[in-house]
């Protein structure tokens, strides 16, 4: 529960209220529309709240509006008319229940804070339900070689893969289960040239995670479950700046196989969302974690692992503009990046915790393994204040050399001193690739037909989230239904129901923007008709999610998604490129099989090192709709495995990727 505005939200997104009155159309954001909140006003005369438009920067670079370029640096805050205008406005207490007052804008957080019955009801009930107890250390990882390769499917008795251990162990994952193919791992006539590699090495690890309020999310996506093909609870990403990102030790890939200490190997997606959704000060999760194929060099190196030190360093910028002063570069002969220099009087040399020659492996939860200097300059400076490091260390390493790509130095370091390295935008294919599929994935969709006759200045009273310009091409769906509009008092039209026209305007097709201005222009008309998909669990006795949990805000579950008809489908196209020695790197799950028949084809995980997993643009939970263009659909394992294994240096997979469960 946010402290500011009383209600649940994302740490990410902006804080929500309930106004007494509606709200003039020009004081509200066109990104999320609601009243706008630390406006900001664009060279091209547009106005959006500061988070809405910072996230929209982080993947675009134009005005929502009128698609003219933009940078955010360009962009300045609205003046103190505009910003007292939306201050003043009038909203009700969020404790309904207990507090009937309502007030300005800007005097709600006091209000709770100081006057309110409600919340000081809510932070009692809240304060006898912690258990405050000391954060303890993780026990030193302790590797175990095993010379018999393991399933790397987790057995119902997940906790044997630990040796009834809390320490880590490591297992070699070098045959698959059936129904799993493993296109990371090859053999090659040629192999006799190459660092010999045996299997993949994965290692299980008991992690604790520690939160200040036991009700906060942790800030990942999940996918997976017993009743999809993936089996196992997969993590699919990291949030940035949440209390995962912040430990830094999980990674999207990671198999989750205990929430402390219930085995969540074999349960279905709904009851791992469920277990990972359950409050408490501390969460203690044993995950597999794939390390990349174990080889000789990697047998000696791991010797001198003892002596390397991961380490947590936390760096609080006063503004997003305030740099950190490091320097950070390449090195000839090791992927990712380094530490080459901290700036006398700059931030991070005043804390005292950063070391020339330390490995950056993160940044609030991003993965730079393998990553560059500008990727790292990018994290750093879109961050607004909490700047989490996760760097391993090796006392009395030189820094060799940087790696010269171009002419100038730019290219190969990059500094956070508020320097504006050139990014290079992956553009998504937008082919749209209709199949069909048999498939029962748990959920079924029912289409349903709204009719309303309304005020013309009454408000639909929805808001809505998805667009096919958005980074997983969603349709629109319903984000939630305000009290104050006609759907709400009509009830048909529900959080999470995909619309599908209004008033006979397409809306499967269009991005947000597009969605929001057909809505708002039909809106005012007498009557409205609107056709939506409800998506509804085939199994009546599964666990309903579809409630705002205490804590949690509402997002879609993964597996909802899969139980959309395949004409909503928006698949685009992944190209992955390999050295003729290389493998592709990801492993897949599903397939026709007679017992189960026709079933999707879902990538279930990334190697580390490998071309998919330096791509970045294939997700664990995506699904294989096609290869080189050939559908896979009705394909078995034996069918598909030597498609992907002729193509030689060059390979395009037809995905459609689902956004995670949040949690």
């Amino acid at each position: 529960l946010c402290c500011e505005c009383g209600q649940f939200h994302l740490l990410l997104d902006n804080h929500l209220y309930n106004f007494q009155d509606e709200v003039d159309d020009e004081l509200i954001c066109h990104i999320c529309l609601q009243p706008l909140l630390q406006p900001m006003d664009t060279p091209c005369g547009h106005t959006y709240c500061f988070k809405c438009l910072e996230n929209f920067m982080q993947e675009y670079n134009f005005c929502p509006m009128d698609r003219k370029k933009l940078s955010f640096q360009q962009c300045h805050k609205s003046s103190l008319l505009v910003r007292n205008l939306l201050d003043k406005l009038i909203v009700f207490c969020p404790f309904k229940a207990e507090c009937q007052q309502t007030m300005q804008r800007c005097e709600l957080e006091a209000h709770l804070q100081n006057r309110c019955p409600g919340f000081k009801k809510y932070k009692s009930e809240l304060q006898r339900k912690k258990n405050p107890s000391s954060k303890g250390k993780e026990d030193p990882p302790t590797k175990v070689e095993t010379n018999t390769p393991k399933d790397p499917e987790v057995p119902s008795g997940g906790s044997s893969l630990v040796a009834e251990s809390s320490a880590a162990a490591v297992v070699s994952l070098g045959t698959a289960e059936p129904g799993l193919v493993n296109p990371a791992f090859e053999e090659t006539e040629e192999g006799e040239n190459l660092p010999q590699r045996t299997s993949l090495v994965a290692e299980t690890n008991t992690i604790e995670i520690h939160r200040e309020d036991p009700e906060e999310e942790l800030g990942m996506r999940i996918v997976g479950g017993k009743d999809t093909p993936l089996g196992n609870i997969v993590v699919q990403e990291v949030l940035r700046d949440s209390v995962i990102a912040a430990d830094g030790r999980i990674a999207p890939g990671d198999h989750i196989l205990e929430v402390n200490g219930v085995n969540i190997s074999s349960v279905t997606h709904c009851q791992a969302v469920s277990f990972l959704r359950h409050p408490g000060p501390v969460l203690h999760l044993m995950v597999l974690q794939e390390k990349g194929f174990s080889s000789k060099t990697a047998q000696q190196d791991s010797t001198s692992a003892t002596s390397r030190e991961v380490i947590h360093v936390t760096l609080i910028k006063r503004d997003r503009s305030e740099p950190l002063g490091i320097k950070l570069i390449r090195k000839t002969d090791e992927a990712g990046i380094f530490i080459l220099d901290l700036l006398e009087g700059g931030l991070a040399a005043k804390n005292g915790k950063l070391s020339r020659n330390d490995r950056v492996l993160s940044i609030n939860g991003q993965d730079l393994r393998q990553g560059t200097p500008e990727a790292a300059a990018q994290i750093i400076q879109t961050t607004e204040s909490r700047v989490n490091f996760v760097v391993l260390r090796q006392p009395g390493v030189q820094l060799l050399d940087p790696v010269e790509d171009g002419s100038t130095s730019n290219s190969s370091s990059s500094s956070s001193n508020g320097g504006s390295p050139v990014h290079h935008r992956r553009r998504l294919d937008q082919n749209h690739y209709r199949r069909k599929s048999n498939y029962q994935k748990g959920y079924i969709s029912h289409e349903k037909t709204v009719a309303i006759k309304k005020e013309p200045k009454e408000s639909l009273g929805i808001t809505i989230g998805g667009g096919r310009d958005n980074k997983n091409k969603l349709p629109i769906y319903v984000t939630s239904v305000q009290p104050i509009g006609c759907l709400f008092r009509d009830g048909r039209i529900k959080r999470g129901d995909v619309l599908l026209s209004i008033n006979g305007i397409d809306l499967t097709h269009l991005n947000y923007y597009e969605a929001v201005s057909a809505l708002k222009s039909n809106a005012a008309s007498h009557s409205v008709v609107l056709k939506a998909l409800e998506i509804l669990p085939l199994n009546s006795a599964e666990p309903s999610l579809d409630i705002k949990e205490q804590g949690f805000s509402w997002s879609p579950l993964w597996i909802t998604w899969l139980g959309l008809p395949s004409y909503l489908h928006c698949c685009q196209d992944i190209v992955l490129s390999k050295g003729n020695l290389e493998s592709w790197g990801f492993s897949i799950v599903g397939g026709f099989e007679e017992s189960k028949g026709n079933q999707p084809f879902f990538i279930k995980t990334i190697v580390p090192g490998t071309p998919a997993f330096r791509d970045r643009k294939l997700k664990c939970g995506d699904e294989i709709v096609a290869v080189n263009g050939v559908p896979a659909i009705g394909m078995s394992n034996s069918e598909l495995i030597p498609m992907l294994k002729e193509q030689r240096n060059k390979v395009t997979l037809t995905v459609v990727s689902w956004p995670g469960s949040l949690v």
